[in-house]
């Protein structure tokens, strides 16, 4: 049960209740199993500092107790370790790739109460948490704080974002409200500051990968390269950049039928090799999805670039997985618009060709976070009110087609929820800003099956990578040139 979801533990106590079964959940099955299991983690938690942490924590405090009384709760439980990071403008280093740490809070009408592993906080850092109206408990303490919460207590909590076993602790008598944390409704939308920071950090990202990829065309058939140097080459460049802390997530770097799965990772033990000294191994397709973490944003990106000569076959459906990136990049909704309900627009021009892909279009990303976040997805997942679309959202558009065996084909850009025009009798209608800086392989392209709108879309694309990039490449003279070249207007 303490590592049981809430809402995970109620749909299957009702599965299992029809068929007469009884689900315990007072067990530690695995823990019996399994005696030297690691500790905590025990790296200290540290300050997201100015201006790159734009908003003070005692405000944010105050808009989640806001959100309490709007359900006129007294206490509310947080376990979601983004949610805690962006809620006291710390972070860690507990969970790779993610910058965040391992703690609960309980926020209470005065003071919040932070359960994290002794040591993971300085105390001077202690102190000016204390200063905001946090206190610091030991990370076992979570449990035993609910159960002593007073019986006129009411307590909110996040059945998709708690377990069972810390919503058991809580006492019969107190009142217990279930909705969405308020913390990952305010996180999900990006101010005004920290937008700002993320256009920065794109640009950061783009470079990086503009000297990564003019390394690569031109070492290919001259240099020993495998999926495994896409990996150490690309994430040495993003370390060259100004605020990078880590990658965002193991970069996928797959090659023809490698590609094909979306999943897929390289390893000393099985990889695949793309060129060698004495020429190209294999000619086809090579996807490379990537992302980054630095203090100013989180960056995810997948880029496809032909190995050789792409074939007809591979063209079309390149082509049509962009046609897609397009379709939904340049979508126009009413703000409040479920994020499911604009899945369609990224499949329509694979559907038209009898074709779909078998994962979601699109998942929110946080700010210096993690790459993966709520409410918003946009997806087959079944919508619920809190997957609106609001302003200052950012997230995922990735559309793409897999033939197995063969080659995999995925185009991602990060997009932010802008506002277009001023509201009217018709309210409030939302764009998406394309965040994302990185050519489109021009090369990969059938331009007999793009309209002129589309094309006109990928150029004006190309334009602003130009604009945006060339200035940050001032004295890498093969990167400006590869960067010339792969923007230039089809």
């Amino acid at each position: 049960g303490t590592v049981l979801g809430l809402a995970a533990a109620q749909q299957l106590r009702t599965a299992l209740q029809a068929r007469g079964i009884l689900l315990r959940t007072d067990l530690d099955v695995v823990g019996d199993a399994w005696p030297e299991r690691t500790a905590l983690p025990q790296a200290p938690a540290f300050e997201h500092q100015p201006p790159h942490a734009a908003g003070p924590r005692a405000d944010k405090l105050a808009a989640v107790r806001a959100g309490m009384a709007h359900h006129g709760a007294t206490h509310h439980l947080v376990s979601t370790l983004d949610d805690l990071a962006w809620l006291t403008n710390l972070r860690g280093a507990d969970v790779d790739y993610n910058p965040v740490f391992l703690a609960h809070g309980l926020i209470g009408p005065a003071r919040m109460t932070l359960f994290v592993a002794p040591g993971k906080i300085d105390a001077a850092l202690a102190a000016r948490l204390a200063d905001d109206g946090i206190d610091l408990a030991d990370y076992a303490g979570a449990a035993a704080a609910l159960a002593a919460l007073p019986a006129d207590a009411v307590l909110l909590v996040d059945p998709k974002r708690i377990t069972l076993g810390l919503r058991e602790a809580v006492p019969a008598g107190v009142r217990v409200v279930e909705a969405i944390n308020p913390s990952t409704l305010a996180k999900s939308r990006k101010t005004p500051a920290e937008a700002a920071f993320v256009r920065d950090a794109m640009a950061r990202d783009g470079a990086a990968m503009c000297r990564f990829y003019a390394w690569l065309e031109a070492a290919l058939g001259h240099t020993a390269i495998s999926e495994l140097t896409i990996d150490e080459r690309l994430s040495a460049e993003r370390a060259r950049e100004d605020g990078f802390v880590s990658l965002s997530f193991p970069t996928i770097a797959g090659f023809n039928a490698n590609g094909a799965m979306p999943h897929y990772r390289a390893t000393p033990d099985a990889f695949a090799m793309i060129s060698t000294p004495d020429g190209l191994v294999a000619e086809g397709l090579l996807l490379i999805d990537s992302g980054a973490q630095y203090v100013g944003g989180t960056t995810d990106i997948t880029r496809v670039w032909p190995i050789g000569t792409p074939s007809p076959a591979q063209k079309a459906d390149f082509t049509r997985v962009l046609r897609g990136t397009i379709a939904l990049s340049r979508a126009r909704f009413p703000a409040g618009t479920l994020s499911p309900h604009l899945d369609t627009l990224a499949r329509a021009p694979l559907w038209e060709a009898g074709l779909d892909f078998g994962h979601g279009t699109g998942h929110g990303v946080g700010y210096f976070l993690n790459v993966h976040e709520g409410p918003q997805s946009i997806s087959r997942a079944q919508p619920d009110p809190t997957m609106a679309m609001l302003p200052g959202m950012i997230t995922s558009i990735e559309p793409g087609l897999y033939r197995d065996g063969r080659w995999g084909i995925r185009i991602e850009n990060l997009v932010m929820n802008v506002p277009v025009g001023a509201p009217d009798e018709f309210g409030e209608f939302l764009a998406f800003e394309t965040l994302t800086l990185c050519p489109i392989d021009t090369r990969c392209i059938d331009p007999s099956l793009l309209r002129d709108d589309e094309r006109h879309w990928l150029n004006d694309y190309h334009a602003e990578v130009r604009r945006r990039l060339t200035p940050r490449l001032a004295g890498e003279a093969a990167a400006l040139d590869w960067l010339a070249a792969r923007t230039a207007p089809i």
